[in-house]
C-alpha cells in the first residue's frame, strides 16, 4: 500500500480579510461561434483572429497578496491543482478483438471517413479563448462576465464506454431507448477514434446552447451532454468524478488487466447492481458545492464538542493499520482523524461519503458494515477497508448490534431510497441527495490490513460498550444529536444582517474547507437553485482560468436580471456572494468585506481546525 507524501510544513502569515474598491463597469466579451469541436491538435492551426477585450488599469486598493504560487501549511486535505490531469494522461487506442464482427468494423470506419470529411478542426478553447489583461503585483480590477441566463435545465446526460465502443453506464433521464442509446454511443465512438488516429484529443464539441464535452481515461472513454451553459470545466470535472467513483469499484489495476487480455470486454458484468451508486454520484455533483470547488463541507458546530468527539476517536497505538477515522453526520464531516503527515484529497471523502450512502449500505438492517474499496487519490491500484457503523438513524428502526462479515465486493441494489418527511430543520429546499442522508450519524474507520476484529472490537468501544462508550462520555454524542434535530447546524443567510445578501460561498484555502447558508427564497426551487450553482460554478471557472483563459483574475461579476454574484480570490480565502440585481457593484464589495468578517468570527463553528492526529 502506498503512502501519500508528506510535504514540509511552511508557515503561511494570517491575512486580514481584503477592503476593496469597485471600478467602473466594462463590456463583456465579444461571442464566439455557435459551434467549435475543441480539441488538442498537434499540428499548429491558424484560427481567424478574435476581436480582444478592451484593457483597463483601474486598480483596487487591497491589501491582499498575489493568489500565484501559495505555500500554504500542510493540513488535513490535500490541495486540488489547477491543473488538468489529462495533460499526463496516456492515450492510447486499443485494437479491436479478432472476434470484433466485420460488419461492425466496417460500420464505423465508413463513419470515421465521413466524419474526416465533413469535421473542420478548430483550435482548442484556449487558442481561441478572448485574451485576458496581465498584471503585475497586486494590481486587480474587476471584470464583467458574460454569462448567457438559462432558465430551463434540462437534465443532462452522461455516458461511459470502452475504447472498444461498448457501452458501460448511461444516465436516462428521459427514458431513451436502447436502439438509441446504442447508435449515440457508436458515434462518440467514432468521434473520439477520428481524433485520436490524428494523434489529438476532442474536449468538447458546441452546438448552440449544448455542450458535450469529453474525458478520455483509457480504456474507459467518458461524455456528457449538457443545455445549462456551464462552463467546459464544470462537466468535465464531472466526469472525473464518475471516473474515480468507477475505480473506487473495480480498480485502476484491474481494468488495465482486464482490458489487455480482452479490449472488448463488458465491464457492465462487473459493475452490475451499482447504477443507483453512479446515480447518487451524480446527484450529489448537482448540488454539492463542495465538489464543484475541490473541497469539503463540515457540520457546523459548537468547537467544544468537535474536539471533545475528535479526541473520543483517537485510536490506541495497537491500531497499527488504521488510516482514517471520519465521523459524519448530516452528509457532512464532524472530524476527521488521520495519520500523522498523512492527508487525504477532498475527492477520496466525497467517494466515501457517496458510498456509505448507497441503498446497500443505507437500508441494511445492520448497524455496521465492512466494504472494500479504492481510494483513487490515495492508491488506485488497491483497495481499502472500511468499517461504517451508524450511531443514529432517525426514522429507522433499532438494529442489533455488530457488523456483517467482510465482503468479497461491493453491491448495491435498485430499491429506491424513502426521503424521511422534513423537520423543522429544513429550512429551505433540499437537494435530492440531501433528503436521503440528511439526519443519520455514522462512523467510518477505513483501515489498510486486514485486521477486521480488532478494527470491530475498538470501533464498539467507540459506540457500543456501555462500559467504555466514549462517544457517549460528557454527552458528545447527544450534543451532536440536538444540535442536528434542532437545526444548530444550518444557518440562514440572515444571520448575518447584510442588506442585499441572498447567499454566499466561502472557501477556505488554507483549510480547503467550504460553508454556506442554506438556499432559500429566492432559491427554493429546483431551477433557481440550478441557476445560482452554475453562476457560482462560471465565476470559480474564470477566477481559476479552468477553461483556457489567458490567467486567473482576482475578480469577477456577473448580472442578471433575478441577481448580480460576484468572485473574490485573495490569499486565505475565495468567496462567491449573491445579491440583489438592484444593489450597486459598490454594495457587493460591502457585502463580501462584511461576510468575509462574519466567517472570521464564526471559523470555529464553520471548519474543521486542529484535527488530533496519531
Amino acid at each position: 500500500m502506498s503512502h501519500t507524501p508528506s510535504r514540509s510544513p511552511s508557515r503561511t502569515p494570517k491575512t486580514p480579510p481584503s477592503r476593496l474598491v469597485v471600478p467602473p463597469s466594462i463590456r463583456p466579451s465579444p461571442s464566439l461561434s455557435n459551434l467549435h469541436i475543441h480539441s488538442h491538435s498537434v499540428e499548429s492551426s491558424n484560427p481567424p483572429p478574435v476581436p480582444p477585450l478592451p484593457t483597463y488599469q483601474q486598480v483596487l486598493d487591497s491589501t491582499a497578496s498575489s493568489v500565484i504560487n501559495l505555500d500554504l501549511n500542510e493540513g488535513i486535505l490535500l490541495q486540488d491543482g489547477d491543473v488538468e490531469a489529462e495533460d499526463a494522461e496516456e492515450v492510447n487506442v486499443m485494437s479491436f478483438d479478432a472476434d470484433t464482427d466485420k460488419t461492425d468494423e466496417a460500420t464505423r470506419n465508413t463513419l470515421r471517413d465521413h466524419l474526416r470529411k465533413t469535421l473542420s478542426h478548430t483550435a482548442s478553447r484556449s487558442d481561441t479563448a478572448v485574451p485576458r489583461p496581465h498584471w503585475k503585483g497586486k494590481s486587480r480590477e474587476m471584470h464583467d462576465v458574460p454569462f448567457d441566463a438559462v432558465y430551463r435545465y434540462p437534465p443532462r446526460q452522461y455516458f461511459v464506454l470502452t475504447d472498444a465502443g461498448k457501452p458501460v453506464f448511461i444516465s436516462r433521464p428521459d427514458g431513451e431507448e436502447t436502439g438509441n442509446v446504442a447508435s449515440t454511443i457508436a458515434v462518440m465512438q467514432a468521434l473520439i477514434s477520428v481524433f485520436l488516429d490524428d494523434n489529438d484529443k476532442l474536449r468538447c464539441i458546441n452546438a448552440g446552447r449544448t455542450r458535450i464535452s469529453f474525458v478520455l481515461r483509457p480504456p474507459l472513454y467518458y461524455a456528457c451532454s449538457s443545455s445549462w451553459g456551464e462552463p467546459e470545466s464544470v462537466t468535465r470535472s464531472h466526469l472525473e468524478y464518475l471516473h474515480i467513483q468507477i475505480l473506487s469499484i473495480v480498480t485502476a489495476a484491474q481494468l488495465r488487466r482486464i482490458f489487455e487480455r480482452r479490449t472488448n470486454f463488458d465491464l457492465r458484468r462487473l459493475l452490475d447492481g451499482t447504477e443507483n451508486l453512479l446515480s447518487s454520484l451524480l446527484d450529489r455533483l448537482e448540488f454539492d458545492l463542495a465538489m464543484s470547488t475541490s473541497s469539503l463541507q463540515c457540520l457546523r458546530l459548537d468547537s467544544g464538542t468537535r474536539k471533545r468527539a475528535a479526541e473520543a476517536l483517537l485510536p490506541s497505538s495497537k491500531m497499527k493499520d488504521i488510516l482514517y477515522i471520519i465521523l459524519v453526520a448530516e452528509a457532512k464531516v464532524i472530524t476527521l482523524i488521520r495519520p500523522r503527515k498523512h492527508s487525504i484529497h477532498p475527492a477520496d471523502i466525497h467517494i466515501v461519503m457517496n458510498t456509505i450512502h448507497s441503498p446497500s449500505i443505507l437500508n441494511s438492517p445492520a448497524s455496521s458494515s465492512w466494504i472494500p474499496i479504492c481510494l483513487p487519490k490515495f492508491n488506485p491500484s488497491g483497495f481499502v477497508n472500511a468499517y461504517i457503523s451508524f450511531l443514529h438513524r432517525d426514522g429507522a428502526q433499532e438494529h442489533s448490534q455488530g457488523g456483517s462479515a467482510p465482503a468479497a465486493e461491493s453491491e448495491d441494489t435498485a430499491d429506491d431510497i424513502i426521503s424521511p418527511d422534513p423537520t423543522p430543520t429544513q429550512r429551505s429546499v433540499a437537494p435530492p441527495y440531501a433528503t436521503r442522508t440528511q439526519w443519520g450519524i455514522a462512523l467510518i474507520c477505513v483501515s489498510g490490513g486486514g485486521e477486521f476484529d480488532s478494527v470491530r472490537a475498538w470501533c464498539d468501544t467507540v459506540t457500543t460498550d456501555r462500559y467504555t462508550q466514549r462517544l457517549e462520555k460528557e454527552g458528545t454524542l447527544d450534543a451532536i444529536s440536538k444540535a442536528c434535530s434542532s437545526g444548530q447546524t444550518q444557518y440562514s443567510v440572515a444571520d448575518l444582517g447584510i442588506p442585499g445578501l441572498r447567499h454566499f460561498v466561502y472557501k477556505s484555502r488554507s483549510q480547503v474547507q467550504i460553508t454556506a447558508p442554506t438556499f432559500e427564497d429566492p432559491y427554493d426551487s429546483p431551477e433557481d437553485h440550478r441557476r445560482l450553482v452554475t453562476l457560482y460554478q462560471t465565476l470559480h471557472d474564470a477566477i481559476h482560468a479552468k477553461s483556457g483563459q489567458e490567467g486567473p483574475l482576482k475578480l469577477q461579476y456577473i448580472l442578471t436580471e433575478k441577481e448580480s454574484v460576484m468572485g473574490w480570490i485573495t490569499q486565505p480565502f475565495e468567496l462567491y456572494i449573491a445579491l440583489s440585481p438592484r444593489l450597486p457593484k459598490t454594495a457587493a464589495v460591502g457585502a463580501a468585506n462584511a461576510v468575509a468578517r462574519w466567517v472570521k468570527k464564526e471559523e470555529g463553528k464553520l471548519f474543521l481546525q486542529n484535527a488530533p492526529v496519531f
